[in-house]
C-alpha cells in the first residue's frame, strides 16, 4: 500500500510531520500545540472571549441603579453646590430590620442623618425598596430623585420644592 503524500495535508501538518522526520519519528498527525486551533471541542467552534473589545460590559442592576443615583446627585450638585459641602452619599441594599421610633413608612426607602461631631451629614438610599416600589426605569429615575430632593431638604429645613421645582411630579 501506498503513503498518501502530504502535498494533500494542510502546512501545519506538513511542518509537524518534517519536525517528526527530522527527529527520526514516524512520520503522523502534528502535535497539539503545532496545530493553529485546538480547542473546537464536538464541532461547535473555536472558543472566544465573551465580550468583543469594542462591546461594553456587562452592566449588573446594582451597578445600573448606582450610575442612576450618581447621576442625579451630580445634577444636584451642580445647581446647589452649597448643599453638598459637608454631605456624603451611599447606596445599601436593605435598611436594617430595626426602624427608627420617628419614621413614617414601615420600610423606609431613604434615611438621612445629621452631621454629628466631625462626622458630615449622611444620605442613604436603599435599592431594593425602592426598586420593588418602581414598576419602570422611568418610575425608579423620579423615585430615587424625589427621595434625594426630600432627604435634602430635611437635612437643611427647606422645602423640597424650593430645591427642585419638579419634585412629587
Amino acid at each position: 500500500m501506498e503513503k498518501p503524500s502530504n502535498e494533500s495535508q494542510s502546512p501545519q501538518h506538513q511542518r509537524g510531520n518534517a519536525a517528526a522526520r527530522a527527529m527520526g519519528a514516524p512520520a503522523g498527525p502534528a502535535a497539539p500545540w503545532d496545530r493553529k486551533r485546538y480547542r473546537d471541542r464536538h464541532g461547535r467552534g473555536q472558543r472566544q472571549p465573551m465580550f468583543g473589545i469594542r462591546m461594553p460590559r456587562y452592566r449588573t442592576k446594582s451597578g445600573a441603579f448606582d450610575d442612576l443615583v450618581a447621576s442625579h446627585i451630580k445634577r444636584l450638585r451642580a445647581a446647589w453646590p452649597e448643599l453638598f459641602v459637608n454631605l456624603e452619599c451611599a447606596v445599601e441594599d436593605v435598611p436594617p430590620s430595626d426602624p427608627l421610633d420617628w419614621e413614617e413608612r414601615k420600610v423606609p426607602l431613604s434615611r438621612c442623618f445629621p452631621a454629628e461631631k466631625g462626622l458630615p451629614a449622611r444620605i442613604v438610599l436603599y435599592s431594593m425598596p425602592l426598586q420593588s416600589r418602581a414598576s419602570t426605569w422611568s418610575d425608579l429615575e423620579f423615585l430615587v430623585r424625589d427621595e434625594i430632593v426630600y432627604d435634602l431638604a430635611n437635612l437643611y429645613g427647606m422645602h423640597p420644592e424650593d430645591i427642585d421645582p419638579d419634585w412629587g411630579m
